[in-house]
């Protein structure tokens, strides 16, 4: 388990080894430094959950510092330490922000006692920052299947561990969901699990994203912030689409992960972080590295646990399991009576090869509670929802089509109506329809026919 790291700033050099002494024994990673500018700069390149902040420092007063830190888009707890005679100085420190005061000659028991109630509150704002990114009840791995079990397994196995893990999976699988429980069951789970999305990002500011960057270094920067790496450090950095990372990010990155330092953009100052690093990808990231668009060494360091999130067609036997349990949820969410879903519909669900995977049949179930008003779901309801959005499948439709773009819009219709009607069987459907079974699948992939597009 990661030690909660203090900063303690303070001019007077037995105060400063007296409280490193003090809160080493109990346990925390204790940094000093004897100024304000000093406390400011080690901040900006390290991730610290409280600072003991002396009122009056040479130059650059505490309180100053106070409210630098405040200002910073995350900051730590601080607790203010004030001489005789300054209590009311760091009172008003308190109405600024500051957690508590300490006051001089220090208590051992009250210095332990307010450090440890400052770094449990910084503990729980940090668990209401995870609780606004996202964690809520979906995040569970529903299934019983034999890929499904495996997969428990495997993250079981990695949480307690820092081993990289890289994970591969289609769109929807549910990468993201495996790397949350990864975290959730490691020893840093009381950490920022902090996620970044490569292929969401353009090329040329993805590497200020990952690394941070200091004020001035390019016309927006303000401000100096800190990049994603830091802003995970002691925790968990979730990489999404590594393969989509530019290629010289990559190299960056392969030299951060080697030493565990890096330096911000803009920046010549290094930086030291202890992130655990999970990336996930549905690119063959082999096929990248043979085409010179991924560099090898960053797949071998990222690759140390290797695990694979299996697409929902190649574990049918969940299907209905998550279609309930995500019936469940919805309706809660909605405040909504549980629906159910009539043997027929769940038919054509279990018969649907689904390519958005687990995300796209939580989707459809979520438009289904929301949409639907009877308690069971049916057939009927398959045509109620594809309709509306058939019609504008085909470019061009209300616009003039030509006859071969009409003909293309009726053969889809007419297909996915044969596929709905046969609950998406498809050798039924091929044999109605007089055609080969692999002459519907090509017709499928051709015209993009999905269940409710």
């Amino acid at each position: 388990m990661t030690k909660d790291r203090i900063l303690v700033i303070d001019d007077e050099g037995s105060i400063r080894a007296s409280l490193q002494g003090i809160l080493e024994d109990e346990g925390y990673d204790v940094k000093t430094v004897e100024s304000g500018e000093k406390g400011l700069d080690l901040i900006k390149k390290q991730s610290f959950g409280l600072i003991l902040l002396d009122i009056w420092l040479p130059e650059m007063s505490g309180m100053d510092v106070l409210s630098q830190v405040k200002s910073m888009e995350e900051h730590p707890q601080i607790v203010v330490i004030s001489g005789h005679g300054n209590v009311e100085m760091a009172v008003k420190a308190t109405k600024l922000g500051a957690f508590d005061f300490l006051e001089k000659p220090l208590s051992l028991e009250k210095v332990v006692l307010t450090v440890n109630n400052a770094l449990r509150q910084h503990k729980l704002e940090e668990e209401n920052i995870q609780l606004r990114e996202k964690i809520r009840p979906r995040y569970y791995l529903v299934g019983k299947s034999a890929p499904i079990q495996k997969l428990r397994k495997e993250i079981k196995k990695a949480a307690p561990t820092n081993g990289r893990v890289l994970i591969s999976g289609e769109n929807g699988s549910g990468k993201e969901l495996a790397a949350r429980l990864i975290h959730q069951q490691s020893q840093r789970k009381d950490k920022r699990f902090v996620e970044l999305n490569c292929a969401a990002i353009p090329d040329d500011l993805i590497e200020s994203e990952l690394f941070g960057f200091v004020k001035g270094y390019a016309p927006h920067a303000g401000k100096d912030k800190k990049g994603k790496l830091l802003q995970a450090d002691g925790g968990t950095l979730f990489l999404d689409e590594i393969g989509d990372m530019s290629p010289k990010t990559q190299a960056k990155f392969v030299k951060a992960i080697t030493t565990q330092k890096f330096e911000p953009v803009g920046s010549a100052e290094t930086v030291s972080f202890d992130t655990r690093l999970i990336a996930a990808t549905s690119k063959n990231l082999k096929d990248l590295i043979l085409k010179g668009k991924f560099k090898e060494d960053l797949f071998f360091k990222l690759n140390v646990i290797p695990m694979t999130i299996p697409p929902l067609r190649d574990r049918t036997e969940d299907i209905a399991l998550l279609i309930h349990y995500f019936l469940r949820y919805f309706s809660a969410e909605y405040g909504k009576k549980p629906k159910t879903m009539s043997r027929e519909a769940m038919k054509a669900f279990l018969n649907y090869a689904w390519p958005g995977n687990v995300s796209e049949l939580m989707n459809v179930i979520e438009r289904f509670v929301i949409m639907v008003e009877d308690e069971e779901i049916g057939v009927p309801h398959l045509n109620l929802l594809v309709e509306a959005r058939e019609l504008e499948s085909m470019p061009g439709l209300h616009n003039h089509p030509t006859l071969g773009q009409a003909s293309q819009l009726f053969e889809k219709k007419f297909i996915h109506r044969a596929l709905t009607k046969n609950h998406w069987d498809l050798a039924k459907t091929a044999a109605e329809l007089d055609l080969r079974a692999d002459a519907l699948k090509e017709k499928i992939k051709t015209y993009n026919i999905t269940l409710f597009d």
